[in-house]
């Protein structure tokens, strides 16, 4: 086998791998295996997606777990595919439509969807290749697509099932409207932002008692035309008295009632609300109450719609806002504005604020509320962190019913058909339900009807997330499902706990009988270092493929999973990204060190063809590798993958690389017995550390395990996990013993390179040692000692005999002593160490005059005065220090 390169060189070899493993098959999933089965299906991106850090960090936990479980011996299947992303699709390729001066209208429904279908062969699905070059393990052969033809009609099935049942019906309800993709959204869909707001004081005249004025507080001027009636709480002593009277709406000018109406909030404003019901949800229940008109005074797109003001007629709302209060002002009705903060809905896709609006909207009753509820409560489904679970509990007691159309043409239309002779009135009707359908006034089904020509289709399509919450099981065929439903693990953002998660578990239980999954991880939100959210206006959201090419994938991975604490957000830096690479580079230059002292395969995870004597630094090695394991384990049990990065890393780092290997440096210069142990010790670490890492870093363990020639697959990412103790069958006292002298070297090694380094000998190697002894033992690893702390030899001497005032040091291993002679300047260490006594000395004198200043004790925070106590202590102890150093010359 050819040596490894001097630096690692990650692009290469990550492409070249990821393509061999799926022309190996090795993330085919078997389902007539008769292995145990291990399944996720991927929060399938949308079509519209590319990659970001969001996707990064949730599928690579996703490929750890599913790597992890193939180490196991599990038959793993983790499905991916694509959501067709109503909004988002459908906007893209309007945009594209207008540059080239056209509309979707001018187009017509069935070639517009043929523009879409062209954009998505095209341009859609670029993510997928990008979680490929990240190095996820999906089953590409099984990949879906939420307007894939078997699974629209699941879709399709679905409604059918549901409206059958009643659980649908179509209604004039208050929805969520975006006045930017002119469709309707569920309150899921909705962000609320806060926002710097005013509020604005205007005067209604009494019609009954003219002159007197009513002050209302409102946020929304331009919408006054819309006002219906005068609110106010009858428990409010101010204003009793008016109820049943009426206001002047100012424009256009007309008589509206004052009703009484205990949710009147008395403390905001003046205690006083004009009712808009057709623009505030809250004003529509209110004017439910009190049979108030319903004007609306807003086109869809947000513009005013009131012919009676032209003055605002045709105005944006924004502007038209601006317009009311000067006609307001100009009237004399605006007493004041003052300044208000309060949170506003905005449209996640469209980034705009949305309109409440009354709108004919097809809705669903959830299904199966009770037990999607119990299912979580009694931890038959796991959430981590569990703080999840008590969100998950309160969204599920206060479920109102989800409006599942969506003005759109992109998206699995609704299949309802009204007949041709009643379809204006049908359409235009307040609700309709299965009683219509019953009366062969609407066909409900998944096939058109027998006599088409007579019948009108339903121009709406269905919400994205009614056909996503079908994925667990809607993505399998009969065969497969048998075998790998209900999924093991859901990993997703905590963001889409209602859109997505409730959903599935209430489908899950509707259509199978089962719940969906068993355990749900919701990993990290990731912000920038100052906690900022990541955007691209703020230009804190690095492209990970940049980061690719910089860092590699696998530096990618680890860096950012060693970083992700546990149900905390992420505060990504970029410097965890480049230790990422570097630990890629410290695994690669071990392993290029292994092959540089003997020939590969020694050793590797049978640990049955282990050494009789082991040198005490192997066992100290391989029971901390025993312990790792163990501790791993619990780790993946926990989901706590920042635990399990971070104690790879300093396994692998401190105690492989900074202690054992440099301890075992001179074994090779040693007897065959001991080359043979080490070499075969360091391939035992290796080998293990390799399948450890492979989960978080796949691609570098991958080509490390093939160069060391280890095992006997053909791939690493297939190989099951070595089972058992490197060290199982040897004594535990004997490990213990052989554990406790090496850590007495290593700090022994420690203290001896600080006593060096305060003569300013740390880089002298003609340094000799005089060791006292502790225990028999010691005399035995003198030689690694005197390798460790860069010494030309350390000799034992039961009773030592030194000049006065030679460095000293009190180890583990005993008295250790560094003779100066011949290895300084006398004259010129006396005068640093009187220059660096002369600055310590100074250091200690404003302490504590700082500690005696009555002032500085009263106003510092008693953190600061404790700092400045814990230095005056450590200057006192360097002072002391330099006298005994300065003394010893």
């Amino acid at each position: 086998m050819a040596e490894l390169s001097t630096a690692y060189e990650p692009a290469e070899v990550e492409v070249s791998w990821y393509q061999r493993w799926v022309e190996g098959g090795c993330f085919h999933a078997d389902e007539s295996s008769d292995k145990e089965a291990f399944s996720i299906v991927i929060p399938p991106p949308n079509v519209t997606g590319i990659l970001h850090m969001g996707h990064v960090l949730n599928n690579t936990i996703q490929d750890v777990l599913c790597r992890r479980a193939r180490q196991e011996g599990k038959e793993v299947l983790w499905l991916p595919g694509m959501d067709h992303a109503g909004i988002a699709t459908q906007t893209r390729v309007e945009k594209m439509l207008r540059e080239d001066g056209q509309t979707k209208h001018d187009l017509g429904r069935e070639k517009f969807l043929e523009k879409v279908w062209e954009w998505k062969e095209k341009h859609g699905g670029i993510i997928i290749e990008q979680l490929k070059r990240l190095g996820c393990s999906c089953d590409w052969e099984r990949e879906r697509f939420t307007m894939d033809e078997e699974y629209s009609a699941e879709v399709t099935k679905t409604f059918v099932h549901f409206f059958e049942k009643g659980n649908i019906y179509r209604g004039k309800r208050m929805v969520n409207w975006c006045p930017v993709s002119l469709t309707a959204l569920s309150d899921e869909e909705v962000i609320m932002k806060p926002q710097n707001s005013k509020l604005f004081y205007m005067r209604y005249e009494l019609v009954e008692e003219p002159g007197k004025f009513l002050q209302i507080a409102t946020t929304r001027p331009e919408t006054l035309m819309g006002d219906s009636g005068v609110a106010v709480n009858p428990k409010d002593p101010r204003y009793a008295h008016l109820i049943g009277k009426h206001a002047k709406r100012p424009f256009p000018a007309a008589e509206i009632p004052i009703v009484a109406d205990e949710h009147i909030d008395i403390e905001f404003g003046t205690g006083v609300l004009k009712v808009t019901p057709a623009h505030d949800k809250a004003d529509f229940e209110i004017g439910v109450r009190h049979n108030l008109e319903i004007i609306d005074v807003l086109h869809p797109d947000g513009t005013i719609n009131c012919p009676e003001v032209p003055e605002l007629d045709g105005m944006d709302r924004f502007p038209a806002r601006r317009k009311a209060v000067e006609m307001l002002e100009e009237m004399g009705l605006l007493d004041k504005v003052e300044e208000h903060e309060n949170n506003v809905g905005y449209s996640e896709r469209a980034g705009v604020p949305i309109e409440p609006r009354l709108s004919m909207q097809w809705f669903l009753r959830y299904p199966q509320v009770e037990r999607a509820t119990e299912a979580v409560a009694n931890g038959e489904i796991e959430m981590r962190p569990a703080r999840w679970k008590k969100t998950y509990l309160h969204w599920m007691e206060n479920l109102q019913d989800w409006c599942i159309s969506r003005q759109l043409w992109w998206g699995h239309r609704i299949p309802v058909w009204y007949r041709k002779d009643k379809a204006a009135e049908l359409q235009g009707a307040e609700s309709l339900d299965r009683g219509n359908m019953e009366r062969g006034e609407i066909h409900v089904g998944s096939e058109p009807p027998s006599d088409p020509e007579n019948w009108v289709q339903e121009d709406d399509v269905m919400d994205t997330w009614f056909s996503s919450w079908l994925w667990p099981f809607a993505t399998m065929d009969d065969t497969a499902r048998a075998k790998f439903y209900p999924t093991s693990d859901l990993a997703t953002g905590p963001d889409i706990i209602f859109f997505w998660v409730a959903r599935m578990i209430m489908a899950g239980f509707e259509f199978t009988g089962e719940k969906p999954f068993g355990h749900v991880y919701f990993n990290s939100i990731i912000r920038d270092i100052k906690g900022r959210k990541m955007s691209k206006s703020l230009g804190n959201s690095p492209d990970p493929l940049d980061l690719m090419a910089k860092y590699g994938a696998d530096g990618l991975r680890f860096g950012l999973l060693r970083m992700a604490p546990t149900g905390l957000d992420l505060r990504f830096d970029e410097k965890q990204i480049e230790e990422g690479r570097n630990l890629a580079n410290k695994l690669w230059n071990a392993c290029r060190y292994r092959l540089m002292v003997g020939d590969a395969g020694v050793g590797g995870l049978d640990a049955a063809n282990r050494p009789e004597n082991l040198p005490i630094y192997a066992v100290d090695i391989l029971a901390k590798l025993d312990a790792l394991a163990g501790r791993l384990d619990g780790a993946y049990a926990d989901y706590k993958f920042n635990d399990i990065a971070a104690q790879l890393y300093e396994f692998f780092w401190s105690n492989f690389c900074d202690l054992y290997l440099e301890a075992i440096k001179d074994d090779f210069k040693g007897s065959e017995e001991r080359k043979h142990a080490t070499l075969w010790t360091m391939d035992v670490v290796l080998a293990r550390l390799l399948q450890l890492f492979h989960p978080f870093m796949p691609h570098v363990t991958e080509e490390l395990w093939t160069r060391l020639e280890f095992g006997t697959e053909e791939f690493l990412a297939t190989t099951p996990a070595v089972k058992g103790l490197v060290l199982e069958g040897l004594a535990a006292d004997g490990i213990a013993a052989a554990q406790g002298q090496t850590a007495a070297v290593f700090e022994t090694a420690s203290k001896t390179r600080n006593l060096k380094a305060e003569y300013n000998l740390a880089s002298n190697k003609n340094v000799r040692l005089v060791l006292k002894p502790a225990a028999e033992w010691v005399a035995a690893e003198a030689e690694t000692l005197a390798l460790l702390v860069g010494a030309e030899g350390v000799s034992i001497e039961a009773e030592p005999s030194m000049p006065k005032g030679t460095p000293a040091a009190v180890t583990p291993m005993g008295e250790i002593y560094m003779p100066l002679e011949g290895l300084i300047d006398v004259e010129a260490e006396k005068g640093r160490l009187d220059k660096e006594l002369e600055k310590t000395e100074k250091e200690l004198e404003k302490s504590t005059k700082k500690l005696g200043n009555d002032r500085f004790i009263e106003r510092a925070k008693p953190e600061v005065v404790e700092q400045e106590r814990t230095r005056l202590a450590e200057w006192e102890e360097k002072i002391a220090r330099l006298r005994e150093m300065r003394k010893s010359l």
